[in-house]
């Protein structure tokens, strides 16, 4: 990794992480979901794995949208990725966000990075401080 820190509104952030091995993705400050076109996660990290209480093992090589976060699967996060997809455009989008998958509702800033060409597709999770 470079020796700037990555934080969660680092320009270009898809492609820094692609460059991050998976300890590097460990030291983030904010979770870390990758995952493909038929989006199967493929890359998760320690600060995502506590603080969603699941299991690296239970989440790699799952669909993220139906197994992992069902709580995502609608316009605001997966169609997004979608269309994206569809049209071959960058995604980069930041939207307020709500959790309520096996957990109390809990308040988040989600970052959504996708483009055309792009292996991994990401979903960032900054939860905010309490």
């Amino acid at each position: 990794m470079n020796a700037t820190p990555l934080s969660f509104d680092t320009p270009d952030l898809a492609t820094r992480l692609d460059q991050c091995s998976d300890d590097e993705l460990d030291l983030l400050g904010f979770g870390v979901i990758g995952f493909d076109a038929e989006t199967s996660v493929h890359r998760y990290n320690a600060f995502e794995s506590q603080a969603a209480g699941l299991s690296p093992e239970r989440v790699l090589g799952q669909p993220l949208f139906t197994n992992v976060a069902p709580c995502l699967n609608n316009f605001m996060v997966a169609q997004r990725f979608e269309d994206a997809l569809e049209d071959g455009t960058e995604l980069d989008a930041t939207i307020d966000y709500v959790l309520t998958l096996r957990m109390r509702p809990v308040k988040v800033a989600l970052r959504l990075l996708a483009g055309p060409g792009r292996a991994n597709r990401y979903v960032l999770v900054q939860r905010h401080a309490k």
